[in-house]
């Protein structure tokens, strides 16, 4: 995996990727205005600065911005691929008419964005809206960030593939999962729990039941820190964990000092898999 080697074998992916386009669409390059990248964070958005993201250890301290800018001789925006998510769901999305958005991408880690009338909130250094990385339980798991019971080691999808291989370890567990799995706990995926659970299968059910009670306990913090006017879920994982939006719903009060919470919105994203590229037109928009 290119994002484990070293920074110009990363770099080497993000230009094939955009040589990749202007192949396909070679009349795009004379009318090109700026190119805008999704990476993950932290980063500043400001310089175009790759800083320290525990999913990309390829870059630390890495300038995107200004290696893509002297390859292709145009401009280049960078940001958090959350926050550029964030951005175009409250452009063109599931967040139009809403003023203050929260989204949260669930997938292989959980990256969030907080937008405020159409502008992405950087905080002071670009580093803000880490929300993936806040902590409900400080002897939880540790995270790839270091930290431990982030809700991105609780609640990604490999987090609930681990949830679910640990209850299946249980004496007497039999599920449809250990057979998705071909018998070997190790190989079993967030989409083999899906697959079971719409079969029907009891213990992926609990599973991904705690899985949703994980999350609602921190979404109740991000609604009591910023009483957002929508909640907007995107990612990989998002569409399974729509499902049990209901039962977020119902147990947020439990979670929230928050009295009106419950008025708060729960979807889900527009642009699903397509949230990088929507993501990226949206930081090139005027």
């Amino acid at each position: 995996m290119c994002a484990r080697e070293d920074a110009a074998t990363g770099f080497g992916a993000v230009r094939s990727a955009i040589e990749g386009v202007f192949a396909a669409r070679p009349d795009a390059r004379g009318r090109l205005a700026g190119i805008g990248i999704c990476a993950p964070g932290p980063l500043d958005p400001r310089t175009g600065l790759v800083l320290n993201p525990p999913n990309v250890p390829c870059w630390r301290n890495f300038p995107l911005a200004a290696e893509v800018q002297r390859v292709f001789s145009v401009g280049a925006k960078i940001d958090n691929d959350a926050n550029a998510a964030a951005l175009a769901e409250a452009i063109w999305g599931s967040g139009v008419g809403f003023g203050n958005v929260f989204y949260a991408a669930l997938g292989t880690g959980i990256g969030t964005g907080i937008i405020f009338n159409q502008r992405i909130y950087h905080g002071r250094t670009g580093s803000a809206a880490e929300g993936g990385h806040v902590s409900i339980d400080y002897n939880g798991p540790r995270c790839g960030c270091g930290k431990r019971g982030c809700i991105e080691a609780l609640c990604s999808g490999p987090a609930i593939a681990l949830r679910a291989s640990a209850r299946l370890a249980e004496p007497g567990a039999e599920s449809r999962m250990r057979d998705l799995a071909g018998g070997d706990l190790k190989r079993l995926t967030a989409e083999n729990v899906a697959e079971a659970f719409h079969a029907g299968d009891a213990i992926a059910r609990e599973v991904l039941e705690t899985t949703a009670d994980l999350l609602t306990v921190w979404l109740g913090n991000m609604i009591d820190l910023l009483e957002p006017d929508v909640v907007i879920f995107g990612g990989g994982v998002a569409h399974l964990m729509s499902e049990f939006f209901t039962r977020m719903r119902s147990e947020l009060p439990t979670w929230c000092i928050n009295a009106r919470c419950t008025e708060i919105p729960v979807v889900l994203a527009k642009y699903g898999s397509d949230a990088g590229i929507a993501g990226a037109a949206a930081l090139c928009k005027p």
